[in-house]
């Protein structure tokens, strides 16, 4: 009996809800229950709804993530939260962290690869390398190694193998066509993250998308145009359960 009362106030613990005004129910353990944290998509919030819920959710987890953050709201959770919590503002990822005083975020033994076809595409990757690194992931970066060049490539290819990564998260935009390439070059599962990155017709991400849709690389996973966050955070499910079963059979 005592051993079921237990097992339903954990329960209760992981499904815990905290109400923000009339505008918010936040999933404060998230992360427990699924291995990824619940996360603040700024766009179409204002700024003082980023504010409260980014406070509360640090409170309530240790740190708190924010994307698509402008750099006015960036100025605002700044002012507001500054003083009480540590924050990293990541412009070109348009991603905020806010982690309470004294918080140090746990390492996992995860370890990912993070590919960027061109610069232009690095902005995507970046938000992806946040997430990443936010879940106890190392995350190794390799920017600008597009198949345009794609004797880039060789070397990178080289690091990963010896690093023993978990998963590859490649980014690209233009035609796309990266992340089936190092997904046929890699004994590892790949996402794809198409990048709204290009000229005129499909310039926004549709080609790029199609072409990672039907790539005849198996093994080759696809999130939406620009999610870096998605992928990020799939990616470090990944290599986290990877390394929690290596820590058990040591």
């Amino acid at each position: 009996m005592a051993r079921k009362t237990k097992s339903r106030k954990n329960a209760a613990r992981l499904h815990a809800v905290e109400t923000v005004g009339h505008f918010a129910k936040l999933d404060v353990k998230r992360h427990e229950r699924t291995g990824i944290p619940e996360a603040v998509f700024a766009d179409s919030k204002t700024t003082a709804q980023v504010v409260v819920i980014m406070e509360r959710l640090a409170n309530a987890s240790g740190q708190a993530l924010a994307t698509h953050v402008s750099d006015e709201c960036a100025a605002v959770v700044g002012r507001k939260l500054g003083r009480r919590f540590a924050l990293d503002y990541n412009p070109l990822a348009r991603t905020m962290v806010a982690r309470r005083r004294g918080f140090a975020a746990k390492r996992t033994g995860g370890k990912i690869a993070l590919l960027a076809a061109g610069t232009a595409d690095v902005r995507v990757a970046e938000e992806a390398r946040v997430t990443a690194e936010l879940m106890g992931c190392e995350v190794l970066k390799f920017y600008d190694v597009g198949i345009a060049g794609i004797h880039r490539l060789i070397e990178p290819l080289h690091q990963m193998h010896d690093a023993d990564i978990a998963c590859a998260v490649v980014c690209a935009g233009m035609e796309g066509a990266l992340p089936a390439v190092v997904r046929g070059l890699l004994r590892v599962p790949v996402i794809g993250v198409p990048v709204s990155t290009g000229y005129g017709y499909g310039g926004r991400g549709e080609a790029a998308l199609m072409t990672m849709l039907q790539s005849c690389a198996p093994g080759l996973t696809v999130v939406n145009i620009d999610n870096g966050f998605g992928a990020g955070a799939t990616a470090a499910l990944i290599a986290n359960r990877m390394a929690g079963r290596s820590k058990r059979s040591a």
